[in-house]
């Protein structure tokens, strides 16, 4: 994974609780192998209407949001199954960052895996940024992750909290194997030690 230090990047707004795994990638696309290619499907029964056509109602697909690589939703975002492919789709879509007040904890957990950083706050701060989100044409949030902060140019300024492991998860860009690999003198140690032993 590559390293997250800083972000800046226009926010899209997806106004909704419970937003469900099932919403962010159907079922009927999980049929890849690989974890790209998922971008496409991202929301597809919002972004699409019964015809195929782009919804020019949800939110996100309005011209202003267009290259957004920053998320805003509401409560319990990543409800739902386990699926992975939640956090392989909004990646692969280009978003790095969501901020909600509160996510279901597997897919809180698989966003660090997959380099996305999933920021809590509280239920008034994100309508905050809500409503600057729909002010503000373009509207751009920088993230922060080495100082924990967010801001804006209109002079918001938001601390947010993190367990600090997965800060340096996200900071050094490791997932699960990469962690592993940064103790791979000691596993070459110890196999070399076992193997002498069988010999």
């Amino acid at each position: 994974m590559e390293p997250f230090k800083q972000l800046t990047g226009i926010v899209a707004p997806v106004d909704r609780v419970n937003v469900d795994t099932d919403a962010i990638i159907p079922k009927q696309f999980l049929k890849r192998i690989e974890r790209s290619g998922f971008g496409q499907f991202l929301f597809f029964e919002w972004r699409f209407d019964e015809s195929g056509n782009v919804n020019p109602e949800f939110e996100p697909n309005k011209p202003r949001y267009e290259g957004a690589s920053v998320l805003v939703s509401r409560a319990n975002f990543g409800c739902g199954s386990s699926r992975e492919h939640a956090p392989w789709a909004i990646l692969d879509y280009g978003y790095k960052v969501i901020i909600a007040p509160s996510y279901a904890d597997i897919f809180y957990n698989n966003c660090f895996k997959n380099g996305i950083l999933p920021i809590k706050l509280s239920e008034e701060q994100v309508e905050e940024i809500f409503q600057r989100t729909a002010k503000f044409v373009g509207y751009k949030l920088t993230v922060d992750l080495e100082n924990k902060q967010l801001s804006d140019e209109h002079g918001l300024t938001i601390a947010f909290d993190l367990d600090e492991h997965r800060r340096q998860f996200l900071l050094q860009g490791l997932d699960d194997i990469g962690l592993t690999l940064q103790h791979e003198d000691k596993i070459t140690a110890y196999e070399q030690k076992h193997a002498a032993r069988l010999v």
